[in-house]
């Protein structure tokens, strides 16, 4: 589905020709965090990472995070502040962003969200809203969890909330145990704190479109280069820091897959096959969550004029 089109939306976020807000958005391997920082130089912007897995310390080579030559000198934001073993939170995520997105703005520095991960895309862009947590129910469910299997806990989210069992894999234990979670303390369907399209800021969103055949071709390339890289010591490295201890750090793709080569389960052969899989799998499951969302603009990968016509719809 190549080609300059807005999905259905109209063009948001330009306001007196200055951008407000960009965000970069698409699934991996699609070249987004290129053309943010050739935005950036073009706009006078920083960028804002919204890659829930390049938040984590010494997860580089595996998140394809940019060194800091790539950076080009601008300015990147939420790269490296957790650590392995903290759990990955939309909320905290959410917290951090909204301070930085201010205060570029109120200094005329345009903020550029760049990442695949699109709940926290619009956790910084949107009126999200994040339930509190019962760390004595969550370990109830995560044990009933680890006894029964994700599929028995999917089946009871659909007796309990449809709707929200319709948008949560089957396969998403965690995801599954923080919607049961939800409905018990609030007593309102976890579906009903999912994210809407209301705007908090004023933005315009690229979409980095890749067609799929040419993309599982470059997610194969990334994995064969991320090996060349020297990925199995990154993960053994963090083997040695507590990845495993953490319960999102040491799920990351390509990270449990050389876990389990590390742990003897797999051969290495095995992890890297896996890796491709896995990451194709998510590729796709990421192309279908942006291409929900009306107000991303879809532009060709390839286009020899990419940046030019980002530039237009930014009005910049």
């Amino acid at each position: 589905m190549a080609g300059d089109q807005a999905s259905g939306g109209a063009m948001g976020g330009v306001r007196g020709g200055r951008t407000p807000v960009l965000a970069v958005v698409g699934p991996t391997a699609a070249g987004k965090s290129d053309l943010a920082v050739e935005l950036a130089l073009r706009l006078g912007g920083e960028a804002i990472n919204a890659d829930s897995m390049q938040l984590y310390r010494g997860m580089d080579i595996g998140t394809a995070k940019l060194t800091l030559a790539e950076r080009r000198g601008v300015p990147h934001h939420l790269l490296d502040v957790w650590d392995v073993t903290e759990t990955a939170s939309v909320a905290a995520y959410q917290r951090m962003a909204r301070p930085l997105i201010d205060g570029m703005l109120a200094r005329g520095t345009v903020p550029i969200l760049v990442g695949g991960s699109g709940l926290y895309v619009r956790a910084a862009l949107d009126d999200l809203e994040f339930p509190g947590t019962d760390p004595a129910v969550r370990a109830r469910l995560e044990a009933e969890l680890a006894e029964a299997g994700p599929e028995e806990l999917h089946q009871r989210l659909k007796e309990l909330d449809p709707v929200a069992a319709e948008a949560v894999l089957a396969t998403n234990g965690r995801r599954i145990v923080r919607a049961l979670e939800v409905i018990e303390l609030s007593g309102r369907p976890f579906s009903a704190t999912m994210p809407s399209y209301d705007a908090v800021y004023e933005s315009v969103q690229i979409g980095v479109e890749v067609p799929r055949p040419v993309l599982d071709e470059r997610i194969a390339t990334r994995v064969d280069r991320m090996w060349a890289a020297g990925f199995v010591e990154e993960v053994r490295d963090l083997a040695g820091r507590g990845i495993t201890e953490g319960r999102t750090a040491g799920r990351a793709l390509g990270y449990a897959q050389v876990l389990r080569f590390l742990s003897g389960e797999w051969t290495e052969e095995q992890a890297r096959e896996e890796t491709v899989r896995a990451t194709r799998r998510f590729a796709r499951r990421q192309q279908s969550w942006f291409r929900r969302d009306p107000r991303v603009h879809w532009l060709p990968f390839d286009a020899p004029d990419l940046v030019e016509r980002s530039l237009i719809l930014t009005g910049g």
